[in-house]
């Protein structure tokens, strides 16, 4: 499946996010690394969308159904942990204040080895 080209841009995302979170955090990388975690979220559920669609399976249109999908495949295992980061998402577009984005920050590292795991099993 690494051929597919929204896998590719996954790829390249999941590296791009783990390269600022080895950066000093500073209000800047902090932002940064919300930014970077928001495109590798797009592209996970899209990821997901086109490795469905590769094998025939039903095809998702959201990023909850997606996630959902990739848990019955058994491309994920932390369902809630996903469901949670549909949510965050949600709140990082659509709002910003310091203490949001504080905590979301301290998620990141546990996002990204979910983005991880998630980018093995479709490869």
């Amino acid at each position: 499946m690494s051929s597919q080209p929204k896998l590719q841009s996954f790829i390249k995302s999941i590296a791009n996010l783990k390269s600022i979170l080895a950066e000093a955090k500073t209000p800047i990388v902090r932002d940064a690394a919300i930014k970077r975690y928001e495109l590798c979220y797009e592209l996970a559920w899209k990821s997901v969308q086109e490795a469905l669609r590769n094998q025939g399976l039903e095809i998702c249109r959201s990023p909850k159904s997606c996630f959902k999908q990739a848990f019955k495949q058994g491309w994920i295992e932390e369902e809630e942990t996903y469901a949670d980061m549909v949510q965050n998402r949600n709140l990082t577009t659509h709002t910003y204040n310091e203490d949001l984005a504080e905590e979301i920050y301290n998620q990141l590292g546990e996002y990204l080895s979910l983005f991880e795991s998630l980018l093995i099993n479709l490869e």
